[in-house]
């Protein structure tokens, strides 16, 4: 029964006893009996350890040991590699159809432990409950999704004209094929959907994959892994390699072995391995998503309850650690009092908490770094503007040995501050008001980045046209520029947020997996 109220990142509250009720039992569950052991990596059809180890502790607690992870090795990164090219040719030619049931399969096995999954989420991410659950629910909704779009392209097999329509000997198509050995490099932040999405892009398009996750969450990369290691693939199809971003992480930027890449993470980085692709003997294709310092404009026609609830959930949800989060806002001055007492209000009441409990809206900051630069930042902003609300760390009671934050709103802040300009991935809001709206959409276009974007007000068509921004929300009160959900809204970015043009859970996804060859038969 609790299944059948599904959670998404556009749900509100989820007042559902039945649903909360497992879940609790599945965060006892993962209590108990999953945390403190040894997780593996999967090379060539088999589990692979690494005489090099590394610890998994929780941000929530840090004396609690999630899991010992693999360090894993150049060499290992380079086994994986060949495999996956062993293994590419007898994949490639698999029918697309077994592709698809087995990506179904797939997305069956995580709708049926999602409780399960969500908790451990939980447990090393600091996620709320309902931000966990969600993007579990999520990414089963992806692999549908792009099992779906395979099936309703036929496997991307299309007949076209001729030169001689009366000749009936000749025939022309245009066929997608995959590329070849894919890497898949993913983030903490959404450690199940975005590794598990794009590896079941690569499979079910005939690729073959080796996958690294973050290093933040190893026991998720695993479990995500896990997913496509159990159902008896064909040795080498999918591989998994844990570590440090320095040995296998470079390994899998600068092996020559590699067709094409899926990467989300820093614009830094994200440039650097779409540098890579550009370089050697011929470009491979690589898609790059690059995070955001994503803007919303409030206009003087908008409802103010709908906007400061959408900003609010978009800046602070999942502690502001997402590529989407709403980092700027621009209101028009005639309104701006007043929206800002709104916002204010609603932050202050937002409840920051073990994300295990279910009142609580944030939880905790990945690690000790994010935690340090929280407070670097903040003392920028008390320096430099006006800290409206929050910027302090929680220490006492439950939060004494965990990354625990408060939401922050800065006003004051010139626009060319580095709190205005850099993405912090924390939860820190700047806010500014405008005289016009154009004078806030220049602001809000002012920025390298290009991925989300959130408008309030009656002037939607004017905000859709002149926002460079490729995900666009317009009074969307459970999430100003967050919350994308695969077949319902495409998520990619414009400029620095996104390399490819296209969105991922989208009409175009799959075909970045593949190159088309056009194939003239007569006879």
């Amino acid at each position: 029964m609790a299944k059948e109220f599904k959670i998404t990142y556009a749900t509100m509250s989820a007042d559902n006893e039945e649903l909360q009720s497992a879940y609790d039992e599945a965060i006892d569950r993962v209590k108990a009996g999953w945390l403190g052991t040894e997780v593996p990596m999967f090379i060539n059809g088999e589990k692979a350890y690494a005489e090099e180890k590394f610890e998994s502790y929780s941000p929530i607690n840090t004396e609690v040991h999630l899991c010992t992870a693999q360090k894993g090795t150049v060499e290992q990164a380079q086994a994986a590699l060949a495999a996956a090219r062993a293994a590419f040719p007898g994949w490639c030619e698999t029918p697309w159809q077994e592709r698809v049931a087995f990506i179904r399969a797939i997305a069956e096995k995580i709708s049926d432990n999602s409780f399960d999954l969500s908790a451990l989420m939980i447990q090393e991410v600091g996620k709320s409950r309902l931000e966990a659950l969600g993007e579990v629910e999520e990414t089963a909704d992806l692999l549908r999704y792009y099992a779906d779009s395979m099936e309703k392209n036929s496997g991307f097999v299309n007949e076209l004209g001729k030169l001689n329509p009366d000749d009936p000997k000749e025939k022309n198509f245009s066929v997608l094929r995959p590329y070849g050995v894919w890497a898949v490099i993913s983030p903490f932040n959404f450690p199940m959907a975005l590794s598990a999405a794009p590896i079941a892009a690569a499979l079910v398009t005939g690729n073959t994959v080796v996958f690294k996750g973050s290093s933040d969450t190893p026991y998720n990369g695993w479990k995500t892994a896990e997913l496509f290691a159990e159902p008896g693939l064909p040795a080498g199809v999918f591989n998994y390699v844990s570590g440090p971003g320095g040995t296998v992480g470079q390994e899998l930027l600068d092996n020559p072995g590699i067709d094409g890449w899926t990467f989300t993470g820093s614009y830094d980085v994200g440039m650097m391995v779409y540098g890579t692709a550009a370089h050697g003997a011929y470009p491979r294709p690589a898609i790059i998503e690059m995070g955001g310092k994503n803007p919303t404009v409030v206009s003087s026609t908008a409802d103010l309850n709908r906007a400061a609830t959408g900003v609010m959930r978009a800046a602070f949800g999942m502690d502001g650690q997402k590529c989407s989060a709403c980092s700027r806002v621009y209101v028009q001055e005639d309104v701006y009092d007043e929206f800002k007492a709104k916002l204010l209000e609603m932050t202050r009441a937002a409840k920051v908490a073990d994300p295990t409990r279910r009142d609580a809206f944030m939880g905790t900051v990945i690690n000790k770094k994010a935690y340090e630069d929280y407070q670097r930042f903040m003392e920028m902003a008390r320096a430099d503007g006006e800290v409206l609300v929050g910027g302090g760390v929680l220490t006492e009671g439950e939060f004494s040995k965990g990354y625990f934050v408060e939401p922050a709103i800065v006003e004051g802040l010139p626009e060319d501050h580095e709190l205005a300009r850099t993405e912090l991935f924390l939860p820190i809001l700047h806010i500014a008001k405008t005289k016009t709206l154009e004078e806030a959409m220049e602001k809000a276009n002012d920025t390298v980045y290009g991925l989300t974007a959130g408008f309030f007000g009656e002037e939607t068509d004017w905000f859709f046209e002149n926002i460079q921004a490729g995900t666009t929300y317009a009074n969307r009160a459970a999430g100003a520029t967050t919350g994308a959900w695969p077949g319902v809204q495409v998520f990619g970015g414009w400029k620095g947020s996104g390399s490819s043009g296209k969105g991922i859970g989208g009409l175009y996804t799959l075909a970045l997996y593949m190159h088309e060859q056009s194939r003239t038969v007569i006879g």
